[in-house]
């Protein structure tokens, strides 16, 4: 079963969701502060129901929170990394957790191919992601290799359910 948000317990079954649900979501995530009138008024339901819509999205684990889209290297972050790491083979867990802990990183996945980890970091230069590649990283004991892949250029994409 799926881990609920942090101090919540288990999150409940996935429940199906129909084209007004999809809406709300691709609205959200291109605006997360649209209020609760414009989402109704979108997707043609009344503000009860759209509450009710976003609500169950949020306690179901659909929506995982509201945030803001940061542009990494105007907000001092100009140098961002994708590193490839090797793990010792059933340590994915704790190394997760202390990846979590890393400053800068933004978006950890564990994969299948010649790596088991892929992580994304955004640094302020490249003295402090040499920093964290040399120091902190290859520190961790789990972390057998690493490969450090420069982003040159990045952008977020919309959503496109």
């Amino acid at each position: 079963m799926a881990e609920g948000r942090e101090g919540t317990g288990p999150l409940p079954p996935a429940r199906p969701l129909d084209a007004i649900d999809q809406d709300i979501l691709r609205m959200l995530q291109a605006d997360g502060r649209a209020s609760i009138r414009s989402v109704a008024e979108r997707v043609h339901v009344s503000r009860a129901n759209a509450y009710a819509r976003i609500n169950r999205l949020v306690e179901d684990g659909v929506i995982r929170g509201f945030g803001a889209r940061v542009d990494h290297e105007r907000a001092g972050h100009g140098t961002s990394a994708y590193i490839t790491l090797k793990i010792v083979q059933n340590t994915w867990r704790t190394v997760r957790e202390q990846l979590r802990q890393l400053p800068g990183a933004s978006h950890i996945a564990l994969v299948g191919g010649d790596f088991d980890v892929l992580l994304l970091v955004h640094t302020p230069d490249n003295r402090a992601l040499r920093e964290l590649v040399l120091t902190r990283l290859q520190a961790i004991p789990e972390v057998l290799s690493t490969r450090t892949l420069l982003v040159f250029e990045e952008e977020d994409l919309e959503p496109q359910w």
